[in-house]
């Protein structure tokens, strides 16, 4: 997500593309997704939260910001045709199971973007050993040039920018909020899978819904293997994920809710029923839960927590038994230690 750096040869190969700027391609990635069925009528586009185009007055360097955005992925894209490449050289590409996908949402920090004006980072010698010890950018590149933030056009090593909100809420299309937060535009994303000896379906969508932590049941699954109950007289905690070989076929898997916990940020999923909240790890802070119908509004724009407070309690309940159950809570610095309870298996809603 940054800093944002690419090679010259191929950020030019996106010149252009970004011109008309993030409002109409947004509109456009929307009708793109709808045509072609990655999601459905019900599913609106949220409302724009970035200034309209017509008003950035800085558009050459958002446009480059999004061109070395694509070049990254570009470049990423080329590394994983390398990785397929000798595959298929060791005759082992057919055989191979792969998995494609992103880690979270498009990101709306304002990294190296708080400055209007191109900065040279603080030299570690001037630094406090507190600064140091949170030091998350280089301050001089490997051969010994200043890094840049603030109002600096990306690509070179020299830089240290991301893209900004605007551009992540096109990332996200058509969905609200961004990595960090577990509304869908921070934890959606869409699932490559690439088998042919063991998927006999092609080029077809699968609309269940899935979780990391299923990949490594499904690699269990698929390689024949017993996952381990302890290791060295240590117990394992048991698989929280389900395998995605049924899903594969067609099929559904048997599973009882997903959860995510990121930063006081939480949210449950039961059926089609998702509440979900924002709020940090301090009590004071976290806001209200939202209860959306996801078959009804993927969007997350109407809020039916007022109208199910019923459906709220009970989810918020299962939300506070698994954040237990895995170890969430009680919070970081908390002193009272609450033992693990398995949620009790929820009814489909």
């Amino acid at each position: 997500h940054w800093p944002m750096h690419a090679l010259e040869k191929d950020i030019a190969k996106y010149k252009g593309v970004y011109d008309e700027g993030w409002d109409a391609i947004r509109e456009a990635r929307y009708k793109k997704t709808r045509s072609l069925g990655l999601v459905d009528e019900n599913c609106k586009l949220a409302p724009a939260v970035n200034p309209g185009w017509e008003n950035e007055k800085e558009k050459a360097w958002r446009i480059r910001c999004m061109e070395v955005y694509a070049a990254m992925v570009d470049s990423m894209d080329q590394g994983i045709g390398r990785i397929t490449g000798e595959l298929k050289s060791q005759g082992q590409f057919e055989n191979t199971l792969v998995f494609y996908m992103q880690d979270n949402g498009g990101c709306a920090e304002k990294y190296g973007l708080r400055s209007n004006q191109a900065k040279k980072l603080q030299p570690r010698a001037a630094m406090g050993k507190d600064e140091l010890q949170t030091l998350m950018t280089p301050r001089y590149t490997r051969d010994g040039q200043p890094v840049l933030t603030g109002h600096v056009m990306p690509g070179p090593a020299t830089t240290a920018i991301g893209y900004d909100q605007p551009w992540a809420n096109v990332s996200n299309t058509p969905f609200r909020e961004y990595k960090h937060w577990v509304h869908e535009g921070g934890i959606s994303t869409p699932l490559v899978v690439h088998w042919p000896a063991g998927i006999t379906a092609t080029n077809e969508l699968r609309q269940q819904p899935g979780h990391l932590i299923d990949i490594m049941a499904t690699c269990v699954e698929v390689a024949g293997a017993t996952y381990p109950k302890s290791y060295k007289g240590e117990t394992i905690r048991p698989l929280e994920g389900r395998s995605l070989v049924p899903v594969f076929a067609g099929k559904e898997i048997d599973r009882e809710l997903l959860f995510w916990e990121h930063h006081g940020n939480c949210a449950i999923r039961v059926g089609d029923w998702k509440l979900v909240r924002k709020g940090t790890q301090s009590s004071k802070e976290i806001k209200n839960w939202e209860l959306y119908d996801l078959s009804r509004d993927r969007s997350e724009l109407n809020n039916l927590a007022a109208k199910k407070p019923e459906l709220v309690k009970k989810l918020a309940a299962q939300w506070e038994a698994f954040a237990l159950h895995a170890h969430v809570k009680p919070w970081p610095g908390g002193k009272k230690k609450v033992p693990a309870k398995k949620p009790s298996k929820a009814k489909k809603s």
